[in-house]
């Protein structure tokens, strides 16, 4: 029982890491945006986001703290909610 936990355990690890590998772009009135990490598995982040073709760090790094806010006040949510599930 303990080995197939632990198996189930490398198995979700494996599949986190993957998906936090996949990314997704839009270009779309001269503003590109290219996310990672998605909410079904990890935090989701923007990696570049660029406005005419200048990268706007500023905005990028107040965003991805935002996502990360919101990313720990569903995670907190769903523990509270979901305990007995698993």
């Amino acid at each position: 029982m303990i080995g197939d936990k632990a198996k189930l355990m490398a198995k979700v690890f494996k599949l986190k890491k993957e998906v936090e590998r996949l990314s997704a772009g839009v270009e779309e009135n001269g503003i590109e945006v290219e996310v990672g990490g998605f909410m079904a598995m990890g935090e989701p982040k923007i990696k570049t986001l660029k406005v005419d073709g200048v990268e706007n760090k500023i905005l990028t790094e107040a965003i991805n703290k935002a996502l990360k806010k919101a990313a720990k006040a569903s995670m907190m949510k769903m523990k509270e909610n979901g305990e007995g599930l698993m």
